[in-house]
């Protein structure tokens, strides 16, 4: 057996699709009406499909599991992350933790936790 995927919820697909092209360079490699599967094996799935098919509503912002990238150039990162044309909601802005990994921490539009830190 094989982890293929991670599927994370989108509020609104456009503004998902768009957030991970810009900032981390995902390409859509297929749309299919409310799921988009992209590179890196990251893949949206429109809010009202999940909670139709699940029963449950979604907890944005709640913490229990984050999207972790690596990322060389993290001071370019930060200031692209400033730049980005809708305000980012942070955790924590660039950090250096105590072993010398700088991070960054913040939340995507739909409200899923990601973490950017340098490689270790």
């Amino acid at each position: 057996m094989k982890l293929k995927n991670v599927l994370i919820v989108a509020e609104d697909l456009e503004r998902s699709i768009a957030f991970y092209q810009e900032l981390f360079g995902l390409r859509v490699i297929l749309d299919q009406d409310g799921n988009v599967i992209m590179t890196e094996g990251l893949v949206l799935q429109d809010r009202a499909i999940w909670e139709q098919f699940t029963g449950k509503k979604v907890v944005p912002e709640n913490h229990s599991s984050e999207l972790y990238f690596e990322e060389p150039d993290i001071e370019a990162f930060a200031e692209r992350l400033e730049r980005y044309p809708e305000p980012v909601r942070y955790v924590n802005r660039l950090m250096e933790h105590s072993w010398g990994q700088k991070v960054i921490r913040f939340y995507d539009p739909s409200g899923n936790l990601i973490e950017v830190g340098t490689p270790m």
